[in-house]
């Protein structure tokens, strides 16, 4: 083999060499380059990098939101109540150099780490909270998460409790407090009517007190609404003075006979 067959190897060989060191990365992926072992200070990409194996070896990072849906987890509220809460997580790398240094499989770590915190925070917290204040229990659930996930170079970006599940007998309970409370509001809203109607007809009674024609007025209007509808209904007026001057008249006879 003489010199020159020997140089085109050597040529090729280090074209296909640096050929295989070629690595593209996508812009949502971030390279993590390990060079003898030691980690580079910054992550390489997007685009074009080079990768000189065997010196480097390169770890790919993704820098989308995850997903991670927490099992359904047995919860003990503060008021000794067993319920069924799952839940779902989205989480974003923030630092690829932690994300690969700090933790072996930072989704699995988030996780474990989400279940645990899910038991602890509504476990602290009575039934009906965890039934009408969801909202702030999930950004509790974050604020929580993302503290402990930050030194991973992860980003909790939301949570979300998907479903509480009550046991039967709990959701018959509730039914019938439910309907208690409809039943105490109903009473209240008539109480506060019968007491607006007695004001208003104590106010109507002082009126007439000092207004006597307002009572012949008040009867005149209730025929004239009884002549309007279509009825069998026949009203003889009599005027309410014939009534108190025979009264005052029968007073008279009883009290002539007495004496």
């Amino acid at each position: 083999m003489d010199s020159s067959t020997l140089l085109l190897i050597v040529i090729a060989i280090v074209v296909i060499y640096l050929l295989n060191s070629i690595k593209i990365l996508r812009e949502y992926e971030r390279g993590v380059i390990f060079r003898l072992g030691r980690v580079l200070s910054e992550p390489k990409g997007p685009g074009i990098i080079l990768v000189f194996a065997p010196l480097d070896r390169i770890v790919r990072v993704s820098l989308r939101v995850d997903t991670l849906e927490v099992p359904s987890q047995d919860v003990v509220t503060r008021d000794n109540v067993t319920v069924k809460v799952n839940a779902v997580i989205y989480s974003r790398v923030i630092d690829p150099r932690l994300a690969v240094l700090e933790v072996t499989n930072f989704l699995y770590a988030t996780s474990q780490l989400a279940q645990t915190t899910l038991r602890s925070v509504l476990g602290e917290v009575d039934l009906d909270t965890l039934l009408s204040q969801r909202e702030k229990l999930n950004v509790r659930l974050q604020s929580t998460l993302d503290q402990h996930t930050s030194a991973w170079g992860v980003k909790v970006t939301m949570v979300e409790v998907k479903q509480v599940d009550l046991a039967e007998q709990m959701i018959r309970v509730l039914a019938r407090q439910a309907e208690a409370e409809r039943e105490r509001r109903a009473k209240i809203i008539h109480a506060e009517g019968e007491y607006t109607a007695s004001e208003k007809l104590a106010m109507a009674a002082e009126v007439i007190q000092k207004q006597p024609a307002a009572i012949q007025l008040r009867y005149l209007q209730t025929l004239v609404e009884i002549g309007a509808e279509k009825n069998t209904t026949i009203v003889f007026p009599l005027p309410l003075d014939i009534i108190s001057s025979l009264g005052r008249a029968l007073d008279r006879v009883a009290n002539g006979g007495a004496q």
